[in-house]
């Protein structure tokens, strides 16, 4: 993992390291920076949209996060430390838009990530009123390859299916994970992708009950979600190795209930010594 030292133009949001946040390691895993980039967002300001929905002109409707994009580049940490979070807006469509984010420790670059929005109500996809859209205008990052390569991609097909994946972990949904929107929220779901992580790999290493778990969780996700998972409800998340390199394994992950798939994700983390069985 490399942290580049520069810093992108955005809305600076200071956030404080919390307990946490921090992984077995002693600095911010890769999901508390998943919750920094939440808080910054959560933060903006839109004033002209607020304004058009307080005053009744625009909804009812929710707004939905369908992608998002994680990545830890350097340790970050203790607790108590605290990060700069910029944000900014590199895509703005019809009907959703995406963040582009970087996390700060002075000079240093030691996460960043993207997310796409929607809103909508039950009908689906609402159209961007304009008053939303010159808020977001206002945020645009310049332009650059990087930014106009950071659209998510679209999910294989083979990716929805069971048949494509080689290893599964059953988990419930609790309601302490329930949101506002009356479903499990994404921060949830990411932990769910780690959970399957952890238990591959000490299947595969084949620690003994009560024995040291290998701390090896990804350091970078790409998550796509497809449908809505609730409480209550019983799921699996599938698990494939895609490819294994000398320091890292990509993972190709989905939740499903049944046969329906309602998310997936694509991770790398630390390949580890003995791990993976491959």
């Amino acid at each position: 993992m490399n942290a580049p030292e520069h810093q992108m133009a955005g809305i600076q949001v200071d956030v404080p390291v919390r307990q946490a946040d921090l992984g077995r390691d002693g600095s911010a895993s890769t999901i508390g920076m998943a919750r920094w980039l939440e808080d910054a967002r959560i933060r903006l300001r839109l004033r002209r949209f607020e304004r058009l929905v307080g005053e009744g002109r625009f909804g009812p409707f929710q707004i939905l996060l369908v992608g998002q994009r994680v990545s830890r580049l350097a340790p970050a940490g203790p607790a108590g430390t605290r990060v700069q979070v910029h944000t900014g807006v590199r895509r703005v469509g019809r009907s959703s838009f995406t963040f582009g984010q970087e996390v700060m420790v002075g000079d240093k670059r030691v996460g960043g990530g993207d997310a796409t929005v929607v809103l909508a109500d039950r009908s689906g996809p609402l159209q961007l009123p304009d008053e939303l859209i010159a808020d977001l205008d206002e945020m645009r990052l310049p332009e650059t390859e990087a930014a106009a390569r950071s659209a998510a991609p679209r999910v294989p097909p083979e990716r929805l299916h069971r048949a494509h994946y080689s290893y599964w972990t059953p988990l419930r949904s609790r309601i302490g994970d329930v949101d506002s929107n009356q479903h499990v929220n994404f921060i949830a779901l990411a932990t769910w992708y780690d959970e399957a992580v952890a238990a591959f790999t000490l299947d595969s290493v084949g620690t003994a009950v009560g024995g040291s778990v290998p701390d090896l969780p990804p350091w970078s996700y790409q998550i796509h979600y497809l449908g809505e998972v609730t409480y209550p409800g019983s799921y699996e998340v599938a698990l494939t190795v895609r490819s294994l390199d000398t320091g890292s394994v990509h993972y190709e992950l989905g939740v499903f209930r049944g046969s329906t798939c309602l998310g997936v994700a694509d991770a790398i983390g630390p390949r580890g010594d003995g791990a993976h069985g491959q």
